[in-house]
Order: C-alpha cells, then sequence, then structure tokens
C-alpha cells in the first residue's frame, strides 16, 4: 500500500509541477502585431501611385520590426539609388522609432548628435522615413525616395500609412 501512496504522490507532484510551469513559461511569452505581407504591397503601391500622380518616380520600401525587408518597389523610371535611400529610410525610421526628417534635423541643431548618422551603414538621416505604429507598437518602418523634395517623399509615405491604419500619417497640417 505505502508504494502505491508514493506513487501517487509523486504523479501528482510532477503533474502539479508540470501544469506550474507551463504558465511560469506561458506568462514570458509576448505577443507581437505583425505586417501582413498583402496589406504592405498595397501600402507600398498606394505611396508609388501618390508619388507618379504627383509626377515623381520613386521607390518605396517597408520594413518588419527588425529592420528586414518586407516589400520593396521601384517605381517605373525610378532612379537605381532610390532603392537604397528608400530602404535606409525606412530602416532608420523603425531602428529610431520616429521621423527620419526629425533626426535630420536634430543633428543639424545639436551637432553633438552627429555620431547618429554613423551608427551603421543602414541609418539615412534624410526625410522620408516613418516609423509604422498599430496601437501604440511600432511593427515597422517606410521609406520613400526619388521625389524632388522630403516633403514630396513624405507625401507619398504618408499615403501609405493610412492604407495601413497607422496611428500617425504624418500628415501635413
Amino acid at each position: 500500500m505505502t508504494k502505491i501512496v508514493k506513487r501517487s504522490f509523486y504523479s501528482i507532484f510532477f503533474l502539479s509541477l508540470c501544469i506550474a510551469s507551463n504558465s511560469i513559461f506561458a506568462q514570458d511569452l509576448t505577443s507581437q502585431k505583425v505586417l501582413s505581407l498583402e496589406l504592405s504591397t498595397q501600402a507600398a503601391m498606394t505611396a508609388v501611385k501618390k508619388c507618379l500622380d504627383n509626377g515623381h518616380k520613386i521607390s518605396v520600401a517597408i520594413v518588419d520590426q527588425s529592420g528586414l525587408v518586407k516589400v520593396q518597389l521601384k517605381g517605373d523610371g525610378a532612379a537605381p539609388h532610390t532603392l537604397d535611400s528608400s530602404r535606409r529610410k525606412a530602416y532608420t525610421a523603425v531602428s529610431l522609432r520616429d521621423s527620419t526628417h526629425k533626426y535630420a534635423t536634430l543633428v543639424v541643431q545639436k551637432p553633438e548628435l552627429q555620431g547618429l548618422s554613423r551608427i551603421n551603414e543602414n541609418i539615412l538621416l534624410l526625410g522620408g522615413g516613418f516609423p509604422i505604429k498599430i496601437e501604440g507598437e511600432v511593427v515597422g518602418g517606410i521609406g520613400v525616395g526619388g521625389a524632388p523634395g522630403i516633403e514630396f517623399d513624405e507625401a507619398c509615405a504618408s499615403a501609405a500609412l493610412k492604407v495601413l491604419k497607422a496611428d500617425d500619417t504624418y500628415d501635413k497640417k
């Protein structure tokens, strides 16, 4: 009888330990919002079309929360360098969690921050990049390059953010 009680005790103890450890491990896991490929592609196409309607040939990049390219499009007639600039702007926006124009201006105003532009080879402190925030969480970044002025790049990126239903669309008032 003693062996049966011991086995039962150990079985119950082991089962309790498994249940407790599962709930402890589950508490450590977090959930993350992820941009879908389909929605990212629609948003990128919106940016290209918006700029094309205004006579600008651009490239657009959308990166995920890690700064890796999710979608990148080169509009018809866009210059080759626009691929690199759009990707780097998107990377910078998600990495620094704010508008690339804001940081470009900040570096000019505070020269001691010029090192920001040399954090790594992917950073580009030039307007046209925005973080993509959904319900307060940065889930990616968008960058547009190739229009003749950052205000045009930003207008096209803003149109894409509307498609993504982002918290901030950075529309100029």
